[in-house]
């Protein structure tokens, strides 16, 4: 026999305790083991401090919508602007994307931040970008493997934000998309390999070059 308790934690979350009253152990096993195969899946919704915003922008409020744009403009733009590594070009992709984000907006579920859900779109947009100058990915030959141990001690060098960010725009196309989504926008080497239709193999080989390279520029840099 067995009875349920529900409690509200600190984070807002339902718990929800099983206790159960067997007399032998296998049996209460077997219960829970019952129980935890029969719980949904949770799913975790954010309150975005901006969703009565986002609520009038659904209801297609011109000036809730403005004011989303200004809000998230400025750090969208950046996202943009170090895929793509040209002005003109970022300012369409996030033309583009704010359009996009403002006529799917009743498709943001509150399972991330708006900020997140937007910036995806960004991506996604300065991606396709990409994907017109045919950009080329630096595939690893078969039976080779490349590795991470190089001749430079990250660890006892460093860099100022604004030397790193002009020498990453010197990087070509393809090594600066995946260091860029790697190391300023958190994507790991399998989202990476998703968004860009490339083995995931790719991608690590895509970063260890371009962070070689990057280190090289930097290097000249410092002389």
């Amino acid at each position: 026999m067995c009875h349920c308790t529900v409690a509200r934690s600190s984070t807002s979350r339902i718990q929800v305790r099983f206790v159960v009253h067997s007399r032998s152990a296998t049996e209460r096993r077997s219960l829970r083991a019952t129980v935890l195969t029969k719980l949904p899946l949770e799913k975790t919704l954010y309150i975005d401090k901006h969703l009565p915003l986002i609520e009038a922008c659904r209801r297609g409020e011109r000036k809730a919508q403005y004011e989303i744009y200004r809000l998230y403009s400025k750090s969208m733009y950046n996202v943009a602007v170090r895929i793509v590594n040209h002005v003109g070009e970022a300012e369409d992709v996030l033309q583009d994307a704010f359009l996009d984000a403002f006529q799917k907006i009743h498709d943001f579920r509150q399972t991330s931040t708006f900020g997140a859900w937007l910036k995806q779109i960004v991506v996604n947009r300065a991606l396709n970008q990409l994907r017109n100058r045919k950009v080329q990915w630096v595939d690893i030959e078969e039976g080779y493997e490349i590795c991470e141990e190089e001749s430079y001690d990250e660890d006892r060098v460093n860099y100022d934000v604004q030397r790193v960010q002009h020498a990453i725009q010197q990087l070509p196309d393809g090594f600066r998309t995946v260091i860029c989504l790697y190391l300023l926008e958190g994507y790991d080497h399998e989202e990476i390999a998703e968004v860009l239709g490339i083995a995931e193999s790719t991608s690590r080989t895509q970063y260890i070059r371009a962070k070689k390279r990057l280190l090289e520029i930097l290097g000249t840099m410092a002389r």
